[in-house]
């Protein structure tokens, strides 16, 4: 597989989230139950989700999204680098502008992701 692999097919990606709301407090009573809930699993004794709200940001139902940066290997020969970053507090144009740039930048080609998510960072 690596023999055949291209490097400038692979998309390089990272999103970054946040938590929906400001604070705990600031959610709807059924999405603060459902926070409660959630984290639930991973409080310690005597933890209140409150004081947990700002891991919300990694899961989906709980977070949005604030940034997505994409890049592409534009030339394996002198090495260069295109590198494009979304970014805002709306997740709807971040999304929509992110999915134009997929559509322009990997047709005809077949892309490889490459991404990484967070598990496994320690949270304060």
């Amino acid at each position: 597989m690596f023999e055949t692999l291209k490097p400038e097919n692979i998309l390089f990606l990272d999103i970054e989230t946040v938590p929906a709301a400001s604070s705990f407090e600031e959610l709807s009573p059924l999405m603060q139950s459902l926070w409660d809930k959630k984290s639930a699993s991973f409080r310690e004794p005597g933890q209140s989700a409150s004081e947990v709200y700002q891991r919300a940001g990694i899961y989906a139902e709980f977070g949005k999204i604030i940034c997505i940066s994409a890049g592409f290997i534009k030339d394996r020969e002198t090495f260069g680098f295109r590198l494009k970053s979304f970014f805002g507090d709306d997740e709807k144009t971040i999304l929509s502008e992110f999915s134009s740039m997929l559509k322009k930048t990997s047709s005809g080609r077949d892309v490889i992701l490459c991404a990484h998510n967070g598990k496994g960072f320690d949270y304060p």
